[in-house]
């Protein structure tokens, strides 16, 4: 069961990750979007989705150092236990907040407006409840263990098994003795990760970087008729 939790489903997950982005590109590429609903509704959506995004990605910037990052090298730039737990703590609760805060503001927009919510779709439904899912559980292990319980060292274990499975050598040992509301985070992030590629979600893919080097587009006032002729 450790194998197949630890080990099996990591790799899964991941190659359904990697085929489905390709399958997607190749036969839907017209439905790579995040079918924006702005038009029918934007009172909600002005409000729900910077806070949605913003603590998405403080979040997932927070997982980057945590999970990705050994321990010794923080230590090694004087970065102590006592001074990553206050930071990693304090930060993940306040992204945390932002993320279900603007995700409670997109359901219910969603879900209120009849609009838009005859847009939504049945894998719609999936990705909101799995999404909903992984940050509640984020969320409980990081207000509920780090915050107000005795505090948990997930860099000791969680991340030295995820860089493991990244590396091709997981040690599902590693996640015997995780206390059990980090492992259904790390289980309900790998279903995520395995839905993502049907979902909306091939839409952080196609961000507009190169808006930022592109050429200036020149505009010219169009001839009137008249003149013209």
């Amino acid at each position: 069961m450790s194998v197949a939790l630890w080990v099996v489903v990591p790799y899964v997950a991941l190659t359904v990750f990697v085929v489905g982005h390709v399958w997607r590109w190749r036969v839907d590429q017209f439905g790579w979007t995040t079918r924006t609903t702005q038009v029918l509704e934007s009172r909600l959506l002005r409000l729900g989705s910077p806070l949605f995004h913003l603590g998405a990605f403080a979040a997932i910037g927070g997982h980057v150092l945590g999970l990705l990052i050994p321990k010794s090298l923080t230590e090694a730039v004087g970065v102590d236990e006592h001074l990553y737990h206050l930071v990693s703590v304090s930060a993940g609760t306040v992204a945390g907040l932002m993320v279900i805060a603007g995700l409670a503001l997109l359901l219910a927009r969603r879900f209120t407006s009849p609009r838009v919510r005859r847009t939504t779709t049945r894998t719609d439904k999936i990705l909101f409840t799995v999404l909903a899912v992984v940050i509640l559980l984020g969320m409980t292990a990081t207000v509920g263990k780090n915050l107000l319980g005795g505090g948990y060292d997930y860099r000791a274990t969680i991340a030295v098994w995820f860089r493991g499975v990244l590396t091709f050598r997981p040690d599902p040992g590693l996640m015997a003795d995780v206390p059990l509301i980090f492992q259904l985070h790390a289980l309900s992030a790998w279903v995520l990760a395995a839905i993502w590629p049907f979902t909306r979600l091939v839409h952080v893919w196609s961000a507009p970087i190169a808006y930022l080097w592109r050429p200036y587009v020149v505009y010219r006032r169009r001839t009137p008729l008249g003149v013209r002729r």
